[in-house]
């Protein structure tokens, strides 16, 4: 049951409805109870394995109040990390030692859940927030259907005191949570489901195509997964809106930063929060002279970045593109801060002409990471040397007449064996991505990245782009119907 299903939208009425009108004593029980049905729903093999590892860190909370506090905060760390680990790589030692193991399913949004566990076993560890003693209410922050799959991951002492209020009815909320529901099943079924009717054609059959499809296919497909992701947040929220919850933003707009610093502070923002919280500033603060026998206080800041990319890589995949990919961030923004040091800071105002360059500069470096990030996704992932296949196959067979034979050929193929529909279907895809693009321009110049419902509302017509994004969506849910591909599950990371 995805978020941009019809079958959510019947069964986020049915949790609404009945949520704002129970009493404040059963609503957080409700809401579980709401919550472990979506997720058995969706794999209802691995929902025990959820359950064991949400007790699993519950009690390990509790026991930060004892005489072991310490003791308690390392078990609760380590293995929570052990036991994702495990699910995550497991196939990866079958696959490059050819280990004869038997078949794991890895729990649906393992990542999310473990991060959120942690993030709140550690703030408790420090004091930043108290230990939860209602287990109810606990299991909701980590297993809320909103959030469970695919984010925002969201923090204990935000999140937590939530669920101790009472939630009614609220107009002003509700308008802001379809706004942002429009939003992202706009994103979601519009632009990003309809993109991968082209993209999924493309990749998996790389050698058989030029240069410029190639090219473009990996430039739909960073907007394929920028939308999808984005979009599947503001669901995430809008539904948190609908039962009076706030939960945090998860994109502002990225594609309009000028360097990869700010890019990474826009994108995917509730990870790349934790990351800095976690694992840089740790790093970045470790007393380090006793491994380096006095020489050397504290690392480097630009080693500390590195360590956290590369290991967001490993967090991402199993795969060896995706450790490149996050080789590649690294690089990215290790080689900012050198230059930065050695340049000197760029100015805040330069010309228009130059920021833009920078935009364009860190697009086309990220969508080139996207190859390895996709080559390295799914069931069905390639190699490294499929992402090296693939990246010189950019450079080759520059013909228009080719091009544009293939760019018919992989609409013709992967949606309607009809020239006519072939013809709509690119028109479709060129106005949804200049509406999209559009949106997310006002928000980064017109609104100064405020929340998106916020910046949707501030449109000079905004009943026009209301009716305009409802228009697109139901165009875009037939569009699909006629495609082999599909709704895309839940989400294109909600397997990461």
């Amino acid at each position: 049951m995805s978020l941009q299903s019809f079958g959510y939208f019947a069964f986020l009425a049915v949790v609404v409805a009945v949520y704002l009108h129970l009493p404040q004593r059963f609503q957080s029980a409700f809401l579980l109870a709401a919550s472990w049905f979506f997720y058995a729903m969706a794999m209802p093999a691995m929902l025990p394995v959820t359950l064991a590892l949400t007790l699993f860190s519950y009690l390990c909370g509790r026991g930060l109040e004892g005489p072991h506090k310490t003791a308690w905060l390392r078990t609760g760390v380590i293995g929570s990390l052990v036991i994702l680990a495990f699910f995550k790589y497991f196939g990866f030692l079958e696959n490059a030692w050819g280990l004869p193991l038997p078949a794991i399913v890895m729990p649906l949004g393992i990542s999310f859940y473990t991060f959120a566990s942690l993030s709140y076993l550690i703030d408790a560890g420090r004091g930043d927030c108290p230990v939860e003693h209602n287990f109810i209410r606990y299991a909701l922050f980590v297993t809320f259907f909103a959030t469970i799959t695919q984010g925002p991951i969201c923090r204990a002492g935000a999140l937590i005191p939530q669920f101790r209020e009472e939630h009614r009815f609220d107009a002003g909320r509700t308008v802001r949570g379809l706004q942002l529901f429009a939003l992202g099943l706009f994103k979601m079924v519009a632009i990003s489901d309809v993109l991968g009717l082209v993209v999924d054609q493309v990749f998996p059959n790389y050698r058989s195509y030029c240069g410029p499809m190639l090219l473009l296919a990996a430039v739909l497909y960073t907007f394929q997964l920028y939308f999808n992701f984005s979009g599947y947040s503001e669901l995430a929220r809008a539904t948190g809106l609908f039962l009076g919850l706030e939960l945090p933003e998860n994109f502002k707009t990225p594609f309009f930063a000028t360097n990869f610093s700010g890019f990474w502070s826009r994108w995917h923002i509730s990870f790349s929060s934790w990351l800095q919280d976690y694992l840089f500033m740790p790093l970045a603060w470790a007393d380090t002279e006793g491994l380096t026998r006095g020489r050397l206080r504290r690392l480097p800041a630009e080693v500390c970045v590195f360590v956290v990319f590369f290991v967001s890589g490993f967090w991402h995949g199993n795969t060896l593109p995706f450790v490149l990919w996050g080789l590649l961030q690294a690089v990215y923004r290790v080689g900012e801060e050198l230059l930065h040091r050695k340049l000197g800071k760029p100015r805040k105002k330069a010309p228009a002409r130059v920021l833009w360059a920078k935009r364009a500069v860190v697009f086309v470096l990220w969508t080139f990471s996207m190859v390895f990030f996709r080559v390295g996704s799914g069931p069905q992932a390639g190699t490294v040397g499929d992402c090296l296949g693939y990246l010189a196959g950019c450079l080759r067979g520059f013909s228009p007449a080719r091009f544009g034979q293939e760019l018919y050929q992989a609409a013709y193929t992967g949606f309607y064996a009809n020239p006519l529909m072939v013809g709509g279907y690119y028109a479709f895809v060129a106005v949804v991505l200049a509406v999209g693009l559009y949106l997310d321009y006002r928000r980064a110049f017109g609104c100064k990245n405020r929340p998106a419902e916020i910046a949707l509302a501030a449109e000079g017509h905004r009943w026009v782009v209301y009716y305009l994004l409802v228009v697109l969506i139901l165009i875009g849910f037939i569009l699909e119907s006629g495609g082999f591909g599909g709704v895309s599950g839940f989400g294109m990371y909600a397997n990461f």
